[in-house]
């Protein structure tokens, strides 16, 4: 797999903004008009919507995975920051939302509209108001086999358990790019599961230092998304088993249709956000 823009085009940096609407609105045109048809329907939230993400760099997958911003709390567990639930008025009737402008102080507006899409929309962790702690869960059958040995179902994310993180590998490609672990996000006591990926690396430490947004939306080397993949709404894994055949094996691989992420490049991308159902 080759980079899709070319060494000298500077487009391989770990933060890239927007192109222009118009052009990345173009970008995987017949997810998007299929995701502009499905929205049509009544329902809160949701239209033409920037979210910072991980970008997609191979594979059928229209856009990146949108980031959730972290923080550790004094205990040192991982928790997903929630934006504030305000009340709006949006084509002449009053919602909910959760909106965060200008996320401390990094300029990027974060809100839960980055992630309504692949039905997560209608799950009752997204709804603005649903009641959660914003920790960040180890399940049942986690992605790796060290959380296996750390964590039982339905403990917290802790720092101590990455503390190997710039020597980790996973036995999958180059070690000390970073740790990964995966869990679950605002689905206590809910019906659907919200899956989160988590990745620590000193490459994220080094790119918050002089990256607004990096730096409000991260702590410590810690950075989350949504694990979700924006082609089929499959789950993938940094430095996952069988990715180095698609020289992914140092990225985020999604088995299903061999999509890749680049967990180390955060790019802005637009995208049609859908409603939340009513």
């Amino acid at each position: 797999m080759s980079d899709k823009y070319p060494d000298d085009s500077g487009r391989r940096r770990f933060v890239k903004g927007v192109v222009g609407g118009a052009t990345l609105a173009g970008v995987g045109a017949t997810g998007a008009t299929a995701i502009n048809s499905a929205t049509s329907s009544s329902g809160a939230g949701g239209g033409s919507t920037q979210a910072m993400a991980i970008e997609n760099i191979a594979g059928p997958a229209p856009r990146g995975m949108p980031q959730i911003p972290i923080e550790i709390d004094d205990e040192g567990y991982l928790k997903g920051i929630w934006p504030e639930v305000k009340t709006i008025e949006q084509n002449g009737v009053k919602i909910k939302v959760a909106e965060l402008e200008d996320y401390k102080g990094s300029g990027v507006t974060y809100t839960s509209e980055w992630f309504q899409y692949c039905g997560v929309e209608s799950y009752a962790g997204i709804q603005p108001e649903y009641e959660s702690d914003n920790y960040f869960i180890s399940g049942s059958n986690p992605g790796y086999t060290w959380q296996s040995e750390a964590y039982s179902e339905g403990d917290r994310l802790h720092v101590d358990d990455f503390s190997d993180y710039k020597d980790w590998g996973n036995g999958v490609g180059k070690s000390g790019l970073g740790k990964g672990a995966t869990g679950r996000w605002r689905s206590e006591d809910a019906e659907d599961t919200i899956p989160i990926q988590v990745v620590r690396s000193e490459k994220i430490e080094e790119a918050a230092k002089d990256d607004p947004w990096l730096k409000a939306s991260t702590q410590d080397g810690f950075m989350a998304w949504l694990n979700k993949c924006t082609h089929f709404c499959c789950v993938p894994k940094y430095k996952t088993d069988g990715s180095a055949k698609f020289n992914a094996e140092d990225d985020v691989y999604c088995q299903c249709h061999q999509s890749v992420y680049d967990p180390f490049s955060i790019v802005q991308t637009l995208f049609v956000a859908r409603p939340r159902p009513q």
